[in-house]
């Protein structure tokens, strides 16, 4: 099917495998109602039909799907092809546009030991599993958590030659920020429904933009903030605007509801947008946006900060100790030395190349964090 092996997918193959065993073995619910899982030759199949689809053009455009591993169905959720499709680059680039908006997937199945595409599916079972071609040369592998608004969890990013699978384990390291333990979806559904899950509807709408971003969160009870501002501030807000804390409010007996997710979704994009503005976005724990475009300031008497912790939630990631400006430029500096001087205040930072970092005080080093999340976002 695929002459030329993408050699990453044969090493990354086995222990994606591994994981969905893993995890399918420790679930409660009946087996039936869980993903396949396929054996490692089909899997690594999927991935290089993905990788080389990847780096196809059809009519100018980059081919961006998502292929689920799902026997065919019938269902209302499916659309079924007369002729089962060859998974072949070629016929996968052609077909991209079907699939190309969120919540569609080309359905694979392997018959005699041969992949097909039988078509397309907007149902998937819990640990199903999904892999995203995002960008040339850039997949994503992810399984849907099971709830009707939940995230899609990933469990390894491939771009090129590098891989990077998730470390199941970071969110209880210490000092580990509530946002990026809802991004790496581990914590309870219950949760993935409240406030983080607005961080994190936030942080993804922020890197989508592509224009760079920072967005400040601040304690409702407390103004030691603006401390560290430019005064007057340009874009100041007041009174502030509580269109996302009331939504949350309003909606908590119906945060499953569609019409809710649509609002909910409009909003964080409003606010996500404000943060392309130069300088920095300011809401408060409350959901209360207080300013955009602020010019950040080193408070009076604290010294400029020099060195941050910098992890990545991956396996076999270490903490590195490095310059603000190692991170990035204006917008990483400015950030680090705000939670430096604002031990209270996390702050979200979205490059213009979409990396995506959290930068939080952490007790544990005595020093500031930034969690690098792109890998969670994608």
């Amino acid at each position: 099917m695929i002459t030329t092996p993408y050699p990453a997918a044969a090493v990354v193959a086995p222990r994606i495998r591994d994981y969905f065993l893993r995890h399918i073995a420790a679930e409660t619910v009946a087996r039936e109602s869980l993903g396949p899982v396929p054996d490692v030759a089909v899997l690594e199949s999927m991935i290089n039909a993905a990788f080389w689809t990847s780096l196809r053009r059809e009519e100018g455009f980059v081919p961006k799907m998502s292929l689920a591993y799902v026997p065919p169905t019938d269902s209302g959720h499916a659309m079924r092809f007369e002729q089962p499709m060859a998974l072949t680059p070629y016929a996968m680039a052609k077909v991209a546009p079907v699939v190309e908006r969120a919540g569609i997937h080309l359905g694979v199945w392997a018959r005699d030991g041969e992949l097909y595409a039988w078509g397309t599916t907007r149902s998937i079972p819990a640990l199903g599993i999904v892999i995203e071609i995002v960008e040339p040369a850039l997949l994503v592998v992810k399984h849907h958590r099971g709830e009707k608004t939940g995230k899609y969890v990933n469990v390894a990013v491939l771009e090129g030659d590098q891989v990077k699978l998730v470390d199941e384990s970071a969110s209880t390291l210490p000092d580990c920020p509530a946002l990026v333990t809802s991004l790496l979806g581990f914590d309870s559904p219950a949760s993935w429904l409240g406030s983080m899950n607005v961080l994190v509807q936030l942080a993804v709408s922020m890197r989508a933009h592509g224009r760079g971003g920072l967005l400040l969160v601040v304690p409702a009870t407390s103004e030691t903030w603006r401390d560290s501002m430019v005064a007057p501030m340009p874009y100041a807000i007041s009174p502030p605007y509580r269109g996302l804390g009331e939504l949350l409010r309003d909606g908590t007996a119906s945060k499953k509801n569609d019409r809710f997710q649509q609002a909910l979704r409009e909003v964080v994009d409003v606010i996500a947008g404000l943060t392309a503005v130069d300088g920095a976005a300011i809401m408060t724990d409350t959901h209360e946006l207080l300013a955009f475009g602020a010019k950040i300031a080193r408070r009076r008497g604290s010294p400029q900060v020099e060195l941050v912790t910098v992890t990545e939630p991956v396996v076999g990631g270490e903490a590195r100790t490095v310059t603000p400006a190692q991170l990035g430029g204006t917008r990483h500096l400015s950030a680090a030395q705000f939670v430096h001087d604002q031990r209270d205040a996390i702050a979200l930072v979205a490059s213009q190349d979409r990396r995506f970092t959290v930068f939080a005080w952490s007790p544990c080093a005595d020093q500031v964090h930034g969690h690098q999340v792109e890998t969670l976002l994608l």
